[in-house]
Parts: structure tokens; C-alpha cells; sequence
């Protein structure tokens, strides 16, 4: 079939809306009406480069070029046909997507940590994961790549079964989207990872997609204290509605306050989510952390960034620890109808969390509007 889908051809290059053509589903494969896809900061890493492997890179490693790629990995949509062996889902099925596939059979799904399943692993990579082959093509048929093996922004794609997880037909699929990529990173972030307790203090860097989710989660957690810090004054009036007990526009203006509120104890937890995590970010993020703290990287840095700020005679003497996570170090398969759940009982805010929706065609007007600071969360709407 043919459709429309954003395409991306380069670093420093806007999104070409182009036509696509894709193929039927093979073996435990979907084709994916996508209904919402949400503007991710993750997909801006490309245009920035952030998470371009470099071509030496590739080349070693005897990979084609990054580009042209399809965007979009945080959406929802509606089961269109699958292929044989398919047994998940069927035609007509409400689906999210799930950017970290789950395979159920690797070591990592076997021992409850579906985030890190092997099938993940060409995420970036050429064809679909299920045998390697392509079943998208552009420009008269040139094989293009899907962001995360999900391409949510284009109108169909075909995904592997393991990519999309079956939600009630009663959800609105915007809400749906959401829980996809950025509320479930954030979420988990303090809830999983950091292990917020009731009575912990909390500092969230980055007041995004993501970092208003970790405050959302660690407000459900019982944290007392929950400190968001970011430089736009619209995204910290945000963080006080769904959470926050105090905002700070900088780290730095964070510090003294934070030693003040705690009697210099500092957090017991702090969560990096900025924009873009640069390695000298590390030395106050570390340094808001009080003895026994634990600091959540959940940001992506430059692919190619290898230093970072940290003193490691605090670390260890303070007994503090660095914990990486993606998607928050939920299970995909369990953790987004639990939080869908949570959702439906009013327990969870996702409806607030949109500020925009946006026409396919009016994807860059997003994501500039993200790079302005305007928005918590845009989404495209098919």
C-alpha cells in the first residue's frame, strides 16, 4: 500500500513529507494504522545528531548509512492485518506502541526486564527485526529505516508483533500515545529506578515529556518534597499542577535551596531529564545528592560523548550511586495497561500533558515549538 510518512535525510535537515509504500506483513508481523504519534525529543536527537553514529562507525561495524530514516517511535494506532504466527493481536485490535520490542523468550524478558530485551537491539538498524528484510521503501524504492522499528510517524507501517502491545478499545489513543514512550520513561524513572519512598526529597532536571512524568511518579510515590528545575517558566508553573512542591529555573539556583529545605542533607533522590545531557551537567547533578543518593540518568547524551563531571571521591565516600535506565526500567507488556489503569482511575494525568496537536504536515511547526520551549507534549493527529 501507499501512504504518507515524515522522512528525515540528514543532520541539520527538516522533515520531507514524502510518499511511502509498504509491504504486507510476513510472519509475525503487523500492519499498523498509526492514529497518534507523539513529537519526542528522542527524534530531534537525529536532526541534532546526538544519536547519529558516526559513518567511520558504521562503516567498521559494515552497516549502510543512518539515513533516510522514518520518525517516530511513541504512538498508537489500530491493527490493519497481521502475518502468519501472529497471535497477540488481531485486525481491528487498539495497540501501543512500544519502542523497546519484548520478545518473552530472551534473558532479559525471561527475568522481568523487558526494557532491555535483545530483540532492542537493532533498533537503529536496517530492516525489520523479525528477519532483516525491508517492507518500506521511498523515492521509487529506496529501502528507508523506521525509528525504533515503529516509524509512527507515517500513516501505516508494518512492525514486528513484539513492537505493539493491545490496549481497551474504550481509551482515547492520544492518552494511548503518551504512555508509549515519554510518561512510562518518566514514571519509571522515579517510581522504578530511583525507588522513590514516601519522605524522600526528589529534584527532577528537565521539565519535558519525560521529566514531568518523574514528577508526576514521584508525587504518586509519596516523596515530600518534589523539586523541579528547568529554565522555562511555562514548564515549571506545569510541574506544580501535576506534582511539584517547589520550582527552581537552573541547578544552580537549586543548590542553596535544596541545602536550606533539607537541613543539608541534600536529596535523596535527583532525576536527570534535560533536553540533551551534557557531561558537565554530572558535577551539580551529583553534588544535589545527599549521602546514600541515588541520581537517575535518563536523558540522552551525544552518542559520542565519553567524559562526564563526577566526583568520585564523593561518590564513593558518600555512598552515592549512578543508575542509567530506559524506558524508565518498566516492562512494557505489564506497566502500560497498568498505567493506562491507573489512567482510568484518574490516578495518572495524561490529558494535561498535551498542549498542541499537529497535522502531519505541521511536524516541524512542532517540533520547533518543542525547541521554543512552548510545549510539554505535541502530537500528531492522522
Amino acid at each position: 500500500m501507499k501512504c504518507r510518512a515524515a522522512v528525515l535525510h540528514g543532520q541539520d535537515q527538516r522533515w520531507q513529507i514524502e510518499e511511502l509504500t509498504v509491504d504486507p506483513p510476513k510472519a509475525g508481523e503487523v500492519l499498523v494504522q498509526w492514529k497518534v504519534a507523539g513529537l519526542c525529543h528522542s527524534d530531534e536527537h537525529f536532526i541534532t545528531g546526538d544519536m547519529v553514529p558516526p559513518a567511520e562507525m558504521l562503516e567498521a561495524a559494515g552497516m549502510p548509512p543512518f539515513f533516510p530514516i522514518i520518525g517516530g517511535h511513541e504512538g498508537s494506532g489500530v491493527v490493519v492485518e497481521v502475518g502468519p504466527g501472529v497471535t497477540s493481536v488481531a485486525p481491528g485490535d487498539h495497540v501501543s506502541a512500544s519502542f523497546i520490542p519484548s520478545c518473552g523468550r530472551c534473558r532479559y524478558c525471561s527475568t522481568g526486564r523487558q526494557n532491555l530485551c535483545d530483540a532492542g537491539a537493532g533498533a537503529m538498524s536496517g530492516g525489520m527485526i523479525t528477519d532483516g528484510t525491508h517492507r518500506h521503501f521511498v523515492g521509487g524504492g529506496q529501502p528507508v529505516k523506521l525509528m525504533a522499528k515503529l516509524g509512527t510517524f507515517a500513516e501505516y507501517t508494518c512492525v514486528a508483533e513484539a513492537s505493539v502491545i493491545k490496549v481497551e478499545p474504550d481509551l482515547p489513543l492520544d492518552a494511548v500515545a503518551l504512555v508509549s514512550c515519554g510518561v512510562a520513561t518518566g514514571w519509571g524513572s522515579a517510581t522504578k529506578r530511583a525507588e522513590v519512598r514516601p519522605g524522600d526529597t526528589v529534584v527532577v532536571v528537565g521539565i519535558g515529556g519525560i521529566g514531568i512524568n518523574a514528577v508526576q511518579g514521584a508525587a504518586a510515590a509519596g516523596a515530600k518534597r518534589v523539586i523541579a528545575v528547568d529554565p522555562v517558566e511555562f514548564k515549571r508553573e506545569k510541574a506544580m499542577e501535576l506534582g511539584a512542591t517547589h520550582t527552581f529555573a537552573s541547578m544552580e539556583e537549586a543548590f542553596p535551596a535544596v541545602t536550606e529545605l533539607t537541613w543539608g542533607q541534600m536529596a535523596d533522590k535527583v532525576i536527570m531529564t534535560p533536553g540533551v545531557l551534557y557531561g558537565d551537567m554530572m558535577q551539580l547533578g551529583t553534588a544535589l545528592a545527599g549521602k546514600g543518593g541515588t541520581i537517575v540518568v535518563t536523558a540522552i547524551a551525544p552518542i559520542s560523548q565519553t567524559e562526564s563531571s563526577v566526583n568520585l571521591f564523593e561518590l564513593a565516600m558518600w555512598n552515592k550511586e549512578i543508575k542509567g535506565t530506559i524506558f524508565g526500567s518498566l516492562n512494557p507488556r505489564h506497566d502500560i495497561p497498568a498505567l493506562l489503569g491507573l489512567y482510568r482511575e484518574g490516578q495518572l494525568k495524561l490529558d494535561e500533558l498535551i498542549t498542541k496537536r499537529y497535522s502531519l504536515d505541521e511536524i516541524n511547526e512542532g517540533y520547533q515549538a518543542m525547541r521554543d520551549g512552548e510545549n510539554i507534549r505535541g502530537i500528531i493527529v492522522y
